[in-house]
């Protein structure tokens, strides 16, 4: 008697089409339906940068000093121990000149941009806004307390950006030097960002323990 065997196919099951229901799909509709962002395709969920805005990243314990140069509605986000502070769209490619009319551009600072060609990771709406951008009904939002803030863990917003808001109205921008609009002045929150990264940088060199031959 001849024994047949069942063929197995070898093509792997067509994937099944991911949940529009899956928590990426509700908080990328909030940053590109509610606040007009672009964001990158794929996971994790990344926000575009250069379009809107640009980045400046330094460690937090820097950033913290420069947001007096912020107004209360100009988005800032911490990851981990590094703050992203959101500016003019633009103001990455000023940034190496701006440091060295600063004269800081001589010295290896822990401050960094990110423009054109770049994304930074989306953190999560604050409390858990709804995809349509308004604002939290029971009016419990909070910004994260800077005392919580740890080595560890996905970006959250620090100031989170506020749906309806002209955001270019909002960040600092070179332009801002000596005229009369409402635009922080990216000069002064550069000066300050490289002033207390110089801090950073001094102390920590004088944490380390010293080498003995």
């Amino acid at each position: 008697m001849v024994h047949t065997v069942p063929l197995v196919s070898t093509v792997p099951l067509p994937r099944r089409p991911r949940d529009p229901g899956t928590p990426q799909g509700p908080v990328r509709r909030w940053y590109e339906e509610g606040l007009g962002w672009a964001t990158a395709p794929g996971e994790p969920l990344r926000l575009v940068t250069g379009l809107r805005f640009d980045v400046l990243e330094a460690p937090a314990e820097a950033g913290f000093a420069a947001l007096r140069h912020l107004g209360p509605a100009s988005p800032v986000a911490v990851h981990g121990q590094r703050m992203r502070l959101l500016v003019a769209a633009g103001s990455a490619e000023e940034l190496p000149g701006l440091l060295d009319w600063l004269e800081w551009g001589a010295l290896a600072l822990d401050l960094t941009a990110i423009g054109a060609g770049g994304h930074i990771e989306a953190p999560p709406p604050p409390c858990g806004a709804p995809a349509s951008g308004s604002p939290d009904p029971a009016g419990t939002c909070r910004p994260l307390d800077p005392h919580r803030i740890g080595s560890q863990g996905a970006a959250v917003w620090l100031r989170p950006p506020e749906p309806g808001c002209e955001i270019e109205t909002l960040l600092p921008t070179l332009s801002a030097v000596g005229g009369g609009g409402g635009a922080p002045d990216l000069v002064r929150l550069v000066d300050t960002m490289a002033t207390q990264c110089h801090r950073v940088r001094l102390r920590r060199a004088c944490a380390q323990p010293l080498a003995f031959s």
